[in-house]
């Protein structure tokens, strides 16, 4: 056993008083490697001598320092994240996620990126600079070098509600049978001149959201609904909400599809100060399945992302790349959940959630 005592030494911690490997070394009286050893649970030191270097480290308050361990192990124990525009709660709730999951497997996020946009060079040349293990990148445009530059320097790369075009996994919900799924529901219900608000014209969701959208809408012998260009925020929504409001009554759909929630509770809010009745005079309906779509004055009806599952899946697939195991690139596709609400007129016998 690796747990041989040596010649004790002063017991005190390091001159800036934080207690150190060596410092808990010379208190127990082994060897820096021991104590090392003994505080990742190595079987070849004795359980006693673990469960002492385990008190000691807690009376002296030690805490591992990741630097030392990322140049000594050559792992720094951090992921990457990228984040969408916070403005949107649906990438808070996705943060949430990913933060708790990423803990609970042992690793800790390092935030490089919030907001709308693409990603800069500087950014995707801090993923390597911090020596991050691993990057989810939640929020990116399609021509983002951020995977590609990964690629090239082994950083593996897992893409959470994006699609790249090249490089790296991805984990997404099922946009296009999110949009279909919609398009059919307001059919069903009587809706003969639809609308979309669209989103970032460079994402992969914004895209295939509203492009399956129109489709299911002209498979069910509809015009092509009007597009009407929004963003990613709630203003951005507003606008294509009065766009809407503006258009004579011939022309006006009545019913709107915002790509993404926050999309369609702008519009909501847009048509309602304008007179308009939701859902009497236009039925809107969203997609994510944020928090406050649904609560009053919104109650949405949407499409809810499987979130906490598409973030573990996400987690998964890049900790096992990390792990060093030779694995095909994937892309996982989930599917949403129809949550009907009080936003949209319904097909007869569907019930709206409360």
């Amino acid at each position: 056993m690796d747990d041989e005592p040596q010649a004790r030494g002063t017991g005190r911690a390091e001159p800036n008083g934080r207690a150190t490997v060596g410092s808990l070394a010379r208190r127990a009286g082994v060897s820096a490697s021991t104590v090392s050893r003994a505080l990742r649970n190595d079987p070849r030191i004795s359980p006693e001598v673990r469960a002492r270097i385990a008190a000691l480290a807690v009376e002296a308050g030690y805490t591992p320092n990741v630097l030392a361990r990322t140049l000594v192990g050559g792992r720094s124990g951090l992921i990457g994240l990228v984040l969408g525009p916070v403005e949107n709660p649906f990438y808070a709730e996705l943060m949430q996620q990913a933060v708790s999951q990423a803990a609970a497997r042992g690793w800790r996020l390092l935030l490089l990126h919030a907001g709308p946009g693409p990603i800069e060079d500087a950014t995707a040349e801090a993923l390597l600079q911090y020596r991050v293990d691993g990057c989810l990148i939640t929020s990116a445009e399609l021509s983002s070098r951020a995977a590609a530059i990964c690629a090239a320097n082994g950083v593996p790369v897992v893409m959470v509600n994006r699609v790249a075009r090249e490089h790296g996994c991805a984990v997404s919900c099922d946009n296009r049978a999110a949009g279909a799924e919609l398009a059919r529901l307001l059919v069903a219900a009587g809706h003969r001149k639809l609308a979309v608000i669209t989103g970032n014209a460079a994402t992969s969701t914004s895209i295939e959201r509203a492009e399956s959208f129109a489709a299911q809408a002209m498979a069910a012998g509809l015009p092509a609904p009007t597009i009407i260009t929004g963003g990613a925020s709630h203003a951005a929504g507003y606008a294509a909400g009065q766009a809407i409001a503006a258009l004579p009554l011939a022309e006006r759909p009545d019913a709107v599809f915002g790509v993404s929630d926050i999309l369609a509770m702008g519009a909501m809010d847009a048509l309602r100060e304008a007179g308009l009745s939701i859902p009497g005079d236009i039925s809107i309906v969203g997609t994510d399945g944020i928090g406050p779509a649904s609560r009053p004055p919104y109650r949405m009806t949407t499409i809810a992302q499987p979130l906490a599952a598409m973030v573990g899946r996400g987690m998964d697939l890049l900790l096992a790349r990390i792990g060093g195991a030779v694995l095909p690139q994937e892309v996982v596709l989930l599917r949403g959940t129809l949550i009907p609400r009080h936003s949209a007129r319904l097909p007869p016998g569907m019930v709206p959630v409360s």
